[in-house]
């Protein structure tokens, strides 16, 4: 062999064991425990909520409640700010401002349990919204209230044998059973369902309770996976393993061949926590289907797969089920389909601190949409996102 065979061939040795030390590098690093929030992002997002709860305190009406303006939505704002407040190290339970925001949210409480405006609609959202509140709260004196409320959540459940507004009865285990509206026994959808079945959890009714497990089942029926979906339009549409926002709609239109529907953001992160909170394992085809539609369609600049002229729409929301849901899973960090790998709560965290005002609120200024112009509603949603990233 010559000098020149003999070098060449050392080079490619060389090569080789290079390549196989960085695998062996990469592989250690893929392993190490990875530390979910870094000194940078401890330190940004308490300035951030810092200064959302300085800018919701200037928002309080003189009753000691929130609103969206003239009174709108008073009792689901007054609760969303009270759980935001709830979550700040700066107040608790006996914190005055809490008190009298609670002593608001009170006068919404009916005889049936739930709380709402009867003009206004809503029952299943503003009773939700105040369980999660009072469940925040810790305070014991809250327990019979949030047992009667969860009671009232029980009675919008719709279940087989009631009638549906077109005259129909519903079947076990078909259609609309087991599904929650924004008026008893109107048209189920996947957000309201989300937000039953979060305030079940958050009061501590168990994964395996039936009603748990019907409300769930009904949330299966808006995910786009052939398999374990029958429904026309699902066999007709991409089979993602993503949500619609409904039996046969999704906010997001068709999809491209026209008869399937468009999986999108806010409502498959709503459908993987609630398959989380219904207690399906990980293994489970429809929780791991979910979870490559997240991992296929990561961002954060936009309401996921939406069509361009209407990704912002919803965004804060999404923010919200975004943390709520990959808190639930547990990793701090997802590895996308093309092998990056992302930190949740950085990039959260990222993301909100360039769309906060001067003033600490949030706003939507790119889709008013869904009352996302409200700067009280955006700032809700933003900081119980940004709340989520420091739970464990």
């Amino acid at each position: 062999m010559s000098c020149k065979q003999r070098y060449y061939i050392g080079v490619i040795v060389t090569l080789i064991a290079a390549a196989w030390s960085m695998q062996v590098i990469a592989a250690e690093d893929k392993a190490k425990p990875v530390k979910p929030l870094d000194d940078v992002h401890k330190t940004a997002v308490t300035k951030l909520t810092d200064a959302g709860v300085k800018y919701l305190l200037t928002q309080k009406d003189a009753k000691g409640g929130w609103s969206m303006g003239q009174d709108a939505n008073r009792p689901a704002i007054t609760a969303m700010v009270l759980k935001v407040l709830l979550q700040h190290p700066d107040y608790n339970a006996s914190s005055p401002v809490v008190v009298k925001g609670f002593e608001a949210l009170m006068t919404y409480r009916k005889s049936d349990g739930g709380f709402y405006e009867p003009r206004a609609g809503l029952p299943n959202y503003t009773t939700s919204i105040a369980i999660m509140a009072m469940a925040a709260s810790g305070d014991p004196r809250h327990k019979s209230t949030i047992d009667k409320a969860v009671t009232f959540l029980r009675s919008q459940q719709i279940r087989p044998g009631d009638t549906t507004p077109k005259g129909e009865k519903v079947k076990k285990g078909e259609g609309v059973d087991g599904g929650v509206s924004y008026g008893k026994h109107g048209r189920p959808d996947g957000s309201n369902q989300q937000m039953w079945i979060q305030a079940m959890s958050d009061a501590g009714v168990k994964s395996d309770d039936p009603d748990m497990q019907r409300a769930n089942a009904f949330m299966m029926r808006l995910q786009n996976r052939k398999e374990s979906n029958p429904a026309d339009y699902i066999q007709a549409g991409p089979n993602d393993g993503g949500f619609i926002y409904a039996l046969n709609e999704s906010k997001g239109g068709p999809w491209r061949n026209g008869r399937g529907l468009r999986s999108y953001g806010s409502l498959t992160y709503a459908g993987f926590k609630s398959m989380l909170h219904a207690g399906m394992a990980r293994s489970d085809p429809r929780v791991k289907a979910a979870f490559k539609w997240i991992r296929l369609y990561w961002r954060l600049d936009s309401n996921p797969n939406l069509p361009k002229l209407q990704s912002q729409q919803g965004l804060y929301y999404y923010y919200h089920v975004f943390a709520k849901a990959l808190r639930m899973w547990g990793a701090a960090e997802i590895e996308d389909t093309k092998g990056a790998r992302h930190n949740w709560r950085h990039e959260l965290i990222d993301a909100l601190g360039k769309r906060i005002a001067k003033d600490g609120s949030w706003t939507n200024k790119a889709s008013e949409r869904w009352n996302e112009g409200s700067p009280v509603l955006a700032t809700c949603f933003a900081m119980l996102a940004l709340q989520e990233t420091l739970k464990k």
